[in-house]
């Protein structure tokens, strides 16, 4: 096991691999280079699938993508503590349980948690010590074009979503706050500078798998 217990809602990491925690803004590209990690490493690399309390987009399937549950869920959930970080995007509360996490803990696999930046500050204030990745879009006229071309975004959505990248985009240079920032301007450079920072780490947890 890589991580000993939660103390005080923070998680105490112990030697291994450590987690990654991986940000950037809808439509940057985080999502198609998680499922090419995840593929390409499916014995090491483990997700923790977030909660949402929006509505699935088409193709999406509840425990996989997300826990789709109901504002009421959730927040009885967060109140009872079972969160490690939970924020409030476009109307929707989204967030990391620590079952989530455990699930992949029990799998003993490197657990990968893809966050808002509010999650990153949180997760900052904890124990996780994760490698913190942030992937942006090459400009945001790109970004705007690959969210039309999604058609499940409203106008005012898309306003919402674009603004909050903005917003985050700039925010991710502050010093410190990232390990490395990638401009995915294409997705095979974008998937090599993702699997040439966690190399070392990966390398690790193939060594505990077979020892």
């Amino acid at each position: 096991m890589y991580w000993r217990r939660f103390l005080c809602g923070a998680l105490l990491v112990m030697t291994g691999p450590r987690p990654v925690v991986l940000s950037g803004p809808s439509g940057a590209g985080k999502s198609t280079l998680l499922k090419k990690l995840l593929k390409d490493y499916e014995n090491v690399f483990g997700f923790s699938v977030s909660h949402t309390t929006r509505q699935p987009r088409s193709g999406e399937v509840n425990g996989k993508d997300y826990h789709f549950v109901t504002r009421e869920e959730m927040q009885k959930e967060i109140d009872a503590g079972g969160f490690i970080e939970h924020a409030q995007f476009s109307g929707n509360m989204y967030g990391t349980s620590k079952a989530a996490v455990q699930a992949v803990q029990a799998q003993n696999q490197i657990c990968i948690l893809d966050i808002d930046m509010q999650g990153v500050k949180n997760i900052k204030k904890t124990d996780l010590n994760p490698i913190y990745i942030s992937v942006h879009p090459p400009s945001i006229e790109v970004l705007e074009k690959r969210l039309r071309d999604r058609e499940t975004e409203t106008e005012e959505s898309l306003r919402k979503r674009l603004n909050a990248a903005c917003i985050d985009m700039e925010l991710s240079k502050e010093p410190g706050l990232f390990d490395l920032i990638i401009i995915n301007n294409g997705l095979e450079d974008a998937y090599t500078e993702l699997k040439n920072i966690l190399a070392e780490e990966i390398q690790k947890a193939q060594g505990s798998r077979e020892s």
